[in-house]
């Protein structure tokens, strides 16, 4: 989705992006995604915030929440499946504020949330993203 002047994009244009990003991971991670929900939210709360060590809710634009594949267990019960919360107003903000293609600011932050499914630290996601080990 391209910058434009109209209306702003709506928690389900957010969906459909996220959605159309998890389409376009490629396999064999993408036969890992399944029981992945996507929750688009327009801020994360004060106590996710808290729990990720920030104050600003527009530092924050997504979120994995479960248990990284590599923590996983056949005794593991009682939980909810995985998903990925895409926060609306400071992705929004973002797209604002820099002029990076709406769709590029969501499928970066899936991808992202992917790789913490997969068990990837904040550090590796960098690492790789930089083109490093």
């Amino acid at each position: 989705m391209t910058r434009h002047i109209g209306s702003t994009p709506t928690t389900a244009d957010f969906e459909a992006l996220a959605h159309a990003a998890f389409a376009r991971i490629p396999e064999p991670f993408a036969e890992h995604l399944d029981g992945i929900t996507v929750h688009v939210q327009e801020f994360a709360d004060a106590e996710t915030l808290a729990a990720v060590g920030l104050q600003d809710p527009f530092q924050l634009t997504g979120l994995y929440h479960g248990r990284p594949m590599s923590e996983e267990s056949v005794w593991s019960s009682g939980q909810f499946p995985p998903r990925i919360t895409p926060y609306r107003q400071p992705l929004l903000a973002e797209w604002r504020a820099t002029g990076v293609q709406l769709d590029d600011l969501v499928t970066h932050v899936v991808i992202h949330e992917v790789g913490h499914h997969f068990g990837l630290s904040d550090e590796e996601m960098h690492a790789l993203e930089q083109g490093g080990p």
